[in-house]
């Protein structure tokens, strides 16, 4: 079995923050991290990040995927420079207003937005020993910035964000394998299932007849990440009372 490659973590943290040595011999380099890392993002917002290869990507640049190692060690590497690309732009929390509440809120809603439009970072993300570059580290400054005044604990503060962020991965993955269609249908069949087999499953029976698998109102739609949302920062508002 052949043995895996270790990463070079040092290399990895100074192409990520612009750090990295330049090669001071030989022709001078005619693209830079950042450019590749826009191309493979363009590559996995259109095919998935499951399409993003070495090979694929300098081919987009008429080069060999050797001639592409000059400037990104691997696959891990451009993974994680393409994170810093669609991360480039925290969210600005002071136009939400002086609380926190809104300005987590505000937060939250511009994470799951980058998450909507580019539906392979929730994978790329969630990648082992990921190391995280000074733009993804800006969204995390952001939200404990809007914690800061709440008066809990450093540590605290952190378990909030993490607990939004988390529920914010949660949502947009709920959102993206969403079916209408497949939903109805699911609907419609259960709901003749429950009705020949009401004593079976009683509880879903009533929820199922009272509306609860109902699809929203298209002129009025389910604002449903602030539904979840709202139940976790009651939740801390309560732990800030009680500091």
């Amino acid at each position: 079995m052949a043995k895996e490659k270790v990463r070079d973590l040092r290399a990895g943290v100074a192409l990520l923050w612009g750090e990295q040595d330049l090669p001071t011999r030989g022709p001078k380099p005619s693209l830079t991290p950042g450019r590749i890392a826009e191309a493979a993002v363009g590559l996995a917002d259109a095919e998935g990040l499951e399409a993003v290869s070495m090979n694929k990507v300098a081919a987009g640049f008429g080069m060999s995927a050797m001639a592409l190692y000059r400037y990104v060690p691997g696959k891990a590497e451009l993974v994680e420079l393409m994170v810093e690309s669609v991360l480039a732009d925290a969210p600005d929390l002071t136009t939400a207003g002086p609380d926190w509440r809104p300005r987590i809120v505000a937060w939250a809603r511009a994470s799951e937005q980058v998450h909507r439009s580019h539906p392979w970072l929730l994978a790329a993300t969630a990648m082992r020993h990921q190391l995280m570059g000074p733009n993804q580290l800006g969204w995390l400054d952001a939200a404990l910035t809007a914690l800061a005044p709440t008066g809990l604990t450093a540590a605290q503060q952190h378990r909030v964000f993490v607990l939004v962020a988390g529920y914010v991965r949660t949502h947009a993955q709920q959102q993206l394998d969403f079916d209408e269609a497949h939903s109805r249908e699911w609907a419609h069949l259960t709901g003749e299932l429950l009705t020949r087999q009401p004593d079976r499953f009683p509880a879903l029976t009533a929820a199922l007849a009272a509306g609860a698998f109902a699809p929203g109102d298209a002129a009025a739609p389910t604002d449903t990440l602030r539904f979840g949302l709202d139940r976790i920062l009651d939740g801390v508002q309560v732990l800030i009372d009680r500091t």
